[in-house]
């Protein structure tokens, strides 16, 4: 019997939901430095420019349907002019985002992306919605706080706004269209993405320490 996702992601986000982790905390409050926002900035890019193909990819193992149309519908977000990679380009450029190479941590991430590619389209769906269901709030907390604490501009800000708008709708299309065979799938999908999200940030954090 199918199973809705809404579930089966909560679970996984348990104890793994990223408003929470110190980094953002840190970000809500104020006291991240400018070299945490370049770097983070620096990395968090290769996520953006990453996501339009994964969301490719996904669509394109999917019969017409409404999870296809609310795949492509998220997809057409990403890449109708102003694209959200040019969007975030603005937010890096401000914090001088210098084009760095993969860290461990987001390499690591990517790949939890692709594999969950690799293991079906509802692991991949599943994987998109581990961090889709958050990112309204995340996105919002980081504009704010680029605002109250940074004296960030508009131009750097304008990422996460729009992020803070559309991210639930984006959720929300795929929960409204997706009951899932394989919770076992959907499951591990959300795990594996939530994990690696985390030990992005945990990563962020350990940069400061050392």
């Amino acid at each position: 019997m199918a199973k809705p996702i809404k579930p089966i992601v909560r679970a996984a986000l348990q104890g793994r939901r990223l408003v929470e982790h110190p980094f953002y905390r840190r970000w809500e409050g104020g006291r991240l430095s400018f070299d945490e926002l370049h770097e983070y900035a620096d990395q968090y890019r290769h996520f953006e420019a990453s996501l339009p193909v994964t969301l490719a990819a996904i669509a394109a193992e999917l019969e017409d349907g409404p999870i296809r149309a609310a795949v492509e519908a998220n997809l057409a977000d990403e890449v109708t002019p102003p694209s959200h990679l040019e969007l975030f380009e603005r937010f890096a450029r401000h914090y001088g985002a210098d084009g760095a190479a993969p860290s461990e941590a987001m390499a690591d991430l990517l790949d939890a992306y692709r594999s969950c590619l690799r293991d079906g389209t509802t692991a991949a769906l599943a994987g998109v919605l581990a961090y889709e269901v958050q990112g309204a709030d995340v996105a919002r907390t980081k504009a704010d706080g680029l605002v109250t604490h940074y004296g960030a501009p508009e131009a750097a800000t304008t990422f996460w706004r729009v992020h803070a708008d559309v991210e639930d709708a984006h959720a929300q299309w795929l929960i409204d269209a997706l009951d899932v065979e394989s919770e076992a799938a959907a499951a591990a999908g959300a795990s594996s993405v939530a994990t690696a999200w985390w030990a992005f940030l945990d990563e962020r954090e350990a940069a400061v320490a050392a």
